[in-house]
Parts: structure tokens; sequence; C-alpha cells
């Protein structure tokens, strides 16, 4: 539905009855540490042709720090989805209206949906503490996670271990585990969650999949050949500086949290930060922008970690590294319309996998490469994996299209994590099948 001029659709609340709820918010978030978001919408908008999406990159680009792009203009046939802050909404939709830019409005106030999901949250660590147990349906923070970690490798510890690669830029560790059943150097599988810090679904889906992995070897003949042959390591808090910062500050936070003398704005896009690529259409130097590359290939610790962990391993056969949202598997590469050698083999094993995922759910997920399925995008994880050999290198996009984006129910991480668990089992057999 295209939206009125003046913001909205229904009836709202008054003006008075609005100041007081931003007053009450505002205190809330003080008392809490956390930024507020009340009254902010996600815009849908679908371009009809190049004019109208370059009428929504002059909007990026002419407010970098105000509208939050979920979906960036790619092309006519993707909708683009932008959060909106409630101070620029009438400005906003004034300007699209304007240009003839049909809209509808996706999440009518953001703060909403945050409030259900920090109570669930709290319900979560409730039960978690008079259970002494650990909930895989729920949302985690980077302590609670890394508490689990330790105690997950503890009692599993006949097959996973923990590894740290690094630290971030706050000096946090940089956690991997390692799941093998002996030898050295053996053929290896990459995971790696949670890049970009705002994407719960991620880290969640990373949690649970550790968890079927130590509970399903020696059942599952599938994964007990994989696990015989090869190893599989797991990063699931990939930028935990970041990952941190959603909890205690800013929910939507995107970008790591380095800082550089005489620049105003924190953070660089570690998916813009890879050499592969690097500085090409699809990231961006401004460091205010939410794809802000930073200032040099592998500049940031959080890409240098596993840049220099997989080069010393020197056997890693595949790479897959998830993100959040709109529901795609595609492989490389971003920061190229030009087709990898063995395009045909990765769509093929892309269409496989995602059909292992349909079969459980019913959800459905684009195939392609990256450039022509989403946007071009350079500097990316596994467009620098392809280009370093890693033959098998994929990145989902999990649930939904839209209706949460990146603010899933926890009600739907378990069901997202086991649909996405039949496709990376798929990708993990071929690359065990087809030795190179």
């Amino acid at each position: 539905m295209q939206g009125a001029p003046g913001g909205g659709v229904g009836p709202g609340p008054s003006p008075v009855d609005r100041w007081t709820l931003l007053v009450f918010s505002f205190i809330l978030a003080a008392a809490l540490g956390q930024m507020n978001f009340t009254g902010d919408q996600v815009l849908r908008v679908l371009a009809k042709n190049e004019k109208q999406l370059s009428v929504l990159r002059d909007l990026e680009g002419l407010k970098p720090q105000k509208v939050d792009f979920w979906r960036s203009p790619a092309r006519p046939s993707l909708p683009v989805d932008m959060r909106v802050p409630f101070s620029e909404l009438k400005d906003i939709k004034a300007y699209l209206e304007s240009h003839g830019l049909a809209y509808s409005i996706m999440i009518k106030d953001i703060q909403v949906l945050l409030d259900e999901e920090r109570e669930a949250m709290a319900k979560s660590r409730r039960l978690e503490r008079s259970t002494s147990s650990f909930s895989y349906s729920s949302y985690h923070t980077l302590e609670e996670i890394y508490s689990w970690m330790d105690n997950f490798v503890t009692e599993y510890s006949d097959i996973v271990s923990k590894i740290r690669i690094g630290h971030s830029f706050e000096n946090r560790s940089i956690l991997v585990l390692k799941f093998s059943t002996g030898g050295s150097q053996r053929r290896a599988i990459w995971i790696d969650t949670g890049i970009h810090s705002r994407e719960w679904i991620t880290h969640a889906t990373g949690i649970w999949t550790a968890k079927k992995i130590v509970s399903e070897y020696g059942k599952d003949s599938t994964l007990t050949n994989i696990l015989d042959a090869m190893d599989i390591f797991m990063e699931i808090v990939t930028n935990p500086d970041g990952f941190a910062f959603t909890h205690s500050m800013n929910r939507l936070w995107r970008k790591n949290k380095s800082t550089r003398p005489g620049i105003f704005c924190i953070g660089v896009d570690l998916n813009r930060n890879w050499k592969s690529g690097f500085g090409g259409n699809g990231s961006n130097d401004n460091p205010c922008s939410e794809t802000y590359r930073g200032p040099s290939p592998q500049s940031e610790p959080e890409v240098a970690a596993i840049v220099d962990f997989i080069t010393a391993h020197g056997n890693i056969k595949a790479l897959i590294s998830i993100h959040s949202y709109s529901q795609m598997l595609m492989y490389p590469y971003g920061h190229s319309l030009e087709p990898v050698p063995n395009q045909k083999e990765l769509y093929s094993l892309a269409k496989d996998a995602a059909q292992a995922l349909y079969e459980v759910h019913g959800i459905e997920y684009i195939c392609g490469s990256i450039s022509s399925t989403l946007y071009v995008a350079s500097g990316i994880t596994v467009d620098w994996a392809y280009d370093s050999g890693i033959k098998y290198s994929f990145t989902f996009e999990l649930r939904d299209t839209g209706r949460y984006g990146f603010l899933l129910p926890a009600s739907q991480i378990v069901p997202t994590a086991h649909e996405t668990w039949l496709a990376l089992r798929a990708i993990m057999q071929h690359t065990l099948n087809h030795p190179y």
C-alpha cells in the first residue's frame, strides 16, 4: 500500500500521545543504556526503472546517517527496504512521493518489535537460570555465547575444541569452534556467522548448528562420513565488538567498532574489507556509510584474523558465510558480473542445497551469483575465499524476506536453523565427494 502524505496508514496516536510515548521511551532507553527507535519505520520501495533506482541511491548519499538501507537499491526487480527515523519520516515520504516512488510500510514502529524481543530474552534468561540450561531457541548476549562455548567444549571434548584466532579492535577474543575426529591439517570446511552484528538470527543458527553436529555425529551417516574425513571450523561471533554493541546500545548496528584519528564516524563494514575487489562498486569510502570499506584491505583485525588462520591452515575446501535477510543462497562473484569458472557446478549445488532446505518448512530460496542475484558488492568474504583457491564458497541470506527483516522473532530460530542445516549438510557432502 502506498503511504499517505505525512506518514503512516490509518489513525495513529495524537501528537500529545506520541510525544508522551517518545519521552517515556527515551527515559527508558537512557536507563537501559540503549538507543530508542520509537516511531522509526521500515519502508519498502519498488523502483520501476533505473531512473528511480538512481533517485534512491541519491537518497542514500544525501542522508547516509539518517536513512538505513536494509536492502540497498540494486535493480528494478528487487525491493528496497529502508529504516527511516521518526524525525525524518515526513521528509523522506515526501521525497519518495515527489519522485513518483510508491512505498509500503513493512514495520510501522521498530521499537515495538525491539521491546518484544527484549522481553522474550528476559523471559528466556529467567527460565535458564531456574533450570540451569541453555536455550537454543532464544537470542543471547556475547557473554552468554562465550560462556556456552566454554561449557560446550568441556561437555563434548572428544569432538570439539575452541581456538582463539585473534582479538577484535576492542580486544575481545575472536573464537572458533573446531569439530574434528582426529588428524591434523585435514581437509576442512569453514562456516562463519554474524559478520554483520545486527543479524542475530545468524549467531543463533550457528549455535544450533554446533549442537546439531555433536548430537548427530554417529547417528546421521552423512554427517558422520563428513566428520570422519574432514574438520569443520565455525566462527559464531565474527564481529564481537559490534555484536556486544547491539546488546548494550544500538540493536541495529552493522559494522565493527574501529576508530581512526580525525574520523568522527565509527566502524567498518567487515564484509567490504577483504582484498578481492576491494574498493570497487558496492562499497563506500565514506566512513559514515554502512558499507564503509575501511582504509585498506584487511585493515580490520576481525578480517585479518580469518585471513591469517585460513591461509596458515592451507586446506580449507569450502567456506560458507551466513547472513540475513532475503532467503538467498549465493556464490561468487560479488564484485564482478563475470561468471566464475565452475559456475555451473556452484549453481547446481546451490539449487540442491536450497531444495533440501525447502523440504523442511517450505521456505523458498533464490540461488545465483551474488552480483546477478542481489547486487554488486566488492571486498566481500566469499570472493576472497574463492580467489584464494576455496572452490566451494557460498553465502546464505537467511529468513525472512522483509516482514521482520533483521528483527526476526526468536520463535523462528529453530525452524530457520533446522532448514539451514540441511542445506549446509548438502554443501559439505558435495565438498567431501568432490576432492580437489
